[in-house]
Parts: structure tokens; C-alpha cells; sequence
């Protein structure tokens, strides 16, 4: 909370801070999940898109090619993997065009409405990109 003087008055007002929430595609949505965004490049194997209930902005996702690098040897790169990315994030970010930007505006619009759960198919809770991507939006 901070305050602001106007015409001599001192007024206090709120300031949201974005809440980004982390959730595998597959568990079942939870009422306090707000708006449901799914942020993988691939669709989740084995669910319908019915049944996700969510929208889904594959760009904000990593390249395809760093998405490939990861996959081939995740426990030894996730360092270089994470820093790729959030290069990735920033660059995008810095041109303010191009597909992966419009979809961090588009994740930041939701989040001035509500909360945003960034939803994810990776088994690994703490090292997946999403986690990377929440880091990054909360911080920039």
C-alpha cells in the first residue's frame, strides 16, 4: 500500500500485485485457478481439449529448438536451460513484437483481471518451464 498526495490530500490506495499460480494439466481445475492458461508449446498427451479448460498460448512457451535441447538431457542442463529461456523471455520482451511477446501481454492482461494459472504437462514441479516463466512474469 502507498499513499499519494492529491490537491494537498494524502489518499491511500492499493496496489494489486499479479498472482500466477503453477498447475499440471493433469489435475482437475480448482475454483481459485481464475483465468486457466495452458503455456506448452505441445499439447498434453492423453487429454482433451475439452476437458483441459483452458486457453492456450503455446508461444509463450520455449523455442522449439530449446524446447528439443532440454529434452534430450533435462537433469544436467536445467541451468542452461532456464537461463536460455528467460534469455528468451527478454529478448522477446525488448523487441515488444512477435508471436512470444504478444503472449506475454496476453498473460499480463489476464493477470491485471485476476489470478492466471499457468498450466503445464511436465512431471517435474520445480524444473519445468513454466516455473521459469512465473519467475520471469512476476519479475519483469
Amino acid at each position: 500500500m502507498g499513499a499519494v498526495a492529491l490537491s494537498g490530500v494524502q489518499r491511500w490506495h492499493t496496489v494489486r500485485m499479479p498472482n500466477y499460480l503453477l498447475e499440471r494439466a493433469y489435475e482437475a481445475p480448482a475454483p481459485t485457478d481464475g483465468a486457466r492458461v495452458l503455456v506448452d508449446r505441445l499439447w498434453p498427451r492423453g487429454i482433451k481439449k475439452e476437458a483441459l479448460d483452458a486457453a492456450w498460448l503455446r508461444d509463450a512457451a520455449p523455442s522449439p529448438e530449446l524446447r528439443k535441447a532440454w529434452h534430450a538431457a533435462p537433469e544436467e542442463r536445467w541451468e542452461d536451460f532456464a537461463g536460455l529461456y528467460r534469455s528468451e523471455l527478454e529478448a522477446a520482451d525488448a523487441a515488444g513484437a512477435g508471436a512470444m511477446a504478444e503472449a506475454l501481454g496476453e498473460l499480463r492482461s489476464l493477470a491485471v483481471a485476476g489470478t492466471v494459472t499457468l498450466v503445464f504437462a511436465a512431471k517435474d514441479l520445480e524444473r519445468n518451464h513454466a516455473a521459469v516463466l512465473r519467475e520471469y512474469l512476476l519479475s519483469h
